[in-house]
């Protein structure tokens, strides 16, 4: 099952800068799971009901225990119980990570079944890219209802990890960024020109903008690809102050336009409506785990990002106690 990670939301805090390593993977363990555990509840209702009373049963013995062997007031952050997976010994750090998808109505096939749990994933996965466990964000509505984002996360392999317009900090000036898709062996940068549909954009990299046509109406728009070049010179410099070597692959995407580019599109792909779907279908056949040095390119922007966030309301509670 897809999903690509999204590591990084516009300035939003990211758990993946507290640990870009331990998170792919926790992520990837906890999707595969929760999966699984719908899917069963999905075809055994009735047994499933009974397995949950049971885990209940279990936990609230092993929290009385826990009690009687702690008589000792403390704080709850202090000794929250924590019931760990004894085979992941991964401990659910904060309420975010307690993701627990609903049969919202009960699907006749696998694939509706998958499609409710990817919805559900996909809002979780926005808690979860914006949130640590002592700090969170507030995520702008738009992004839950961006069909791009979505798309590209839904269609994407989990071995690959997505910023989404992250504002990147070059010399203490905030940068705002396309799309970056950081895969085992490519970093793409991408640069979105959506607009109304089948929209035409014409024009040459030497221009400053582009040419827009709907039917007979024409604007201008800024060319995307002074955009792109600017966040190809960044991440090459970043590269190269922080030893890291991969492939940049260049992008300009519009999924419900054309491009036409008579100019020379060396180094560039052009991805419209008519290339879009077999695009998709080339990244999904990657089938390459993750690998250092995709890890090392994530740190590396990790490291160089905007964040904008406050503490949680519980820890500032009882920090200022």
């Amino acid at each position: 099952m897809a999903l690509a990670q999204l590591i990084k939301l516009q300035d939003y805090i990211s758990r993946y800068q507290v640990d870009a390593k331990r998170y792919p993977t926790q992520y990837i363990r906890l999707k595969k799971s929760k999966w699984d555990r719908l899917k069963e509840e999905w075809e055994n209702p009735v047994e499933f009901e009974d397995q949950w009373e049971d885990d209940e049963l279990i936990v609230n013995e092993r929290k009385t225990l826990f009690q009687k062997l702690n008589p000792f007031k403390r704080k709850e952050k202090e000794l929250a119980f924590e019931v760990e997976d004894e085979e992941e010994h991964e401990p659910q750090e904060d309420p975010q990570s307690d993701f627990q998808p609903q049969l919202l109505f009960h699907p006749k096939t696998v694939g509706e079944l998958r499609r409710m749990y990817m919805d559900q994933l996909f809002s979780f996965q926005l808690s979860w890219a914006s949130t640590t466990m002592r700090e969170k964000s507030n995520i702008d509505a738009k992004y839950y209802r961006s069909s791009l984002l979505k798309d590209l996360l839904m269609k994407l392999p989990d071995t690959f990890f997505v910023m989404y317009e992250p504002i990147f900090l070059i010399k203490k000036a905030p940068v705002e960024m396309g799309i970056i898709i950081i895969t085992p062996t490519e970093c793409y940068c991408i640069q979105n020109i959506e607009a109304e549909e089948r929209a035409t954009f014409t024009g040459i990299n030497s221009d400053r903008f582009w040419e827009k046509r709907i039917g007979e109406q024409m604007n201008r728009v800024v060319n995307p690809m002074i955009s792109l070049n600017r966040m190809e010179m960044i991440i090459k410099a970043l590269f190269e102050q922080n030893d890291v070597s991969m492939k940049i692959q260049k992008v300009v995407l519009s999924r419900n336009g054309y491009i036409d580019y008579p100019g020379s599109s060396y180094g560039v792909e052009f991805i419209d409506r008519r290339h879009y779907e077999n695009w998709v279908e080339q990244l999904q056949n990657h089938h390459s785990p993750m690998k250092h040095m995709q890890f090392k390119v994530t740190e590396t922007f990790l490291n160089n990002v905007q964040t904008t966030s406050f503490m949680r309301a519980e820890w500032f509670t009882e920090e200022g106690e």
